[in-house]
């Protein structure tokens, strides 16, 4: 009831907000929908956007995201920073491909078993680490990015790092890397060696830039050109001298009444 007071005290997702927010006067015309820190907390009419394909909500004060449920278009959400824990109405927003949740109240991987079925979902973020945006199961459960591959099968980022598909492999083999290195960094009592001089990867005179060069096309194009500005010249000549010569004879008649109409 406490959480039902707070939420009607809140503001109100209606057509009027979305209309001044938007510029369009039809919901079903908003594909693009920002309404970070806003007070929010009723989603409202937000249902009625069908054809709604990203939207942010994050840094209010949301609860309850029921009307989320009709979004069937819906690719890109961002609810972080507010106060969800029941993420069952995305359950049905089945062309969601990216979900960032940090920094709300999802306490245990259950509550995220309700979006197996997104088979598009590829990033999902709980924790940002920029932002200090976290979720209580991520201090639970310190190993639950591993479950969460193991969950959702089709992600390709957890956190905003890459755990399958271009890059994962080059990014798991710098972490290796790094861990070897402080491993044997540090202390102890082994040999190093002097570090050599680094070389250049390229000769010396690769930077310097190159003459510009000329297509056998743009030459004859820079031809026609001079061609052509050289024949339009002679033309403004031409018709100099012609303007000047019917001057001269229209001055030489003294009798208005000689003209001819």
């Amino acid at each position: 009831e406490e959480e039902e007071e707070e939420e009607e005290d809140g503001v109100q997702v209606t057509p009027q907000l979305l209309k001044a927010t938007t510029g369009e006067f039809a919901l079903e015309s908003i594909l693009l929908l920002k309404l970070r820190g806003r007070g929010i907390s009723y989603l409202g009419c937000l249902g009625e956007c069908t054809n709604l394909e990203w939207l942010d909500l994050s840094g209010n004060s949301i609860v309850h995201l029921g009307p989320l449920a009709n979004l069937k278009s819906l690719s890109v959400l961002n609810i972080s920073r507010n106060r969800v824990s029941n993420l069952e109405p995305l359950s049905s927003c089945h062309n969601l491909q990216s979900l960032n949740i940090a920094g709300n109240l999802v306490s245990n991987l259950q509550q995220l078993r309700c979006l197996v079925g997104l088979r598009r979902l590829e990033n999902l973020r709980l924790c940002d680490p920029v932002t200090l945006l976290t979720n209580p199961v991520c201090a639970a459960a310190p190993s639950y990015r591993a479950a969460l591959a193991d969950i959702f099968p089709s992600l390709k980022a957890i956190d905003g790092e890459r755990v399958s598909g271009r890059g994962s492999e080059l990014y798991q083999l710098c972490r290796d890397l790094d861990s070897s290195l402080g491993r044997s960094g540090g202390g102890g009592g082994g040999i190093t060696e002097a570090p050599c001089d680094a070389q250049p990867w390229v000769d010396a005179a690769f930077w310097e830039p190159r003459p510009p060069r000329r297509s056998s096309i743009m030459e004859e194009a820079y031809k026609q050109f001079g061609e052509v500005l050289q024949e339009c010249r002679e033309l403004s000549r031409r018709a100099d001298d012609t303007i000047a010569q019917a001057e001269r004879a229209l001055s030489s008649r003294a009798d208005p009444s000689s003209y001819v109409f």
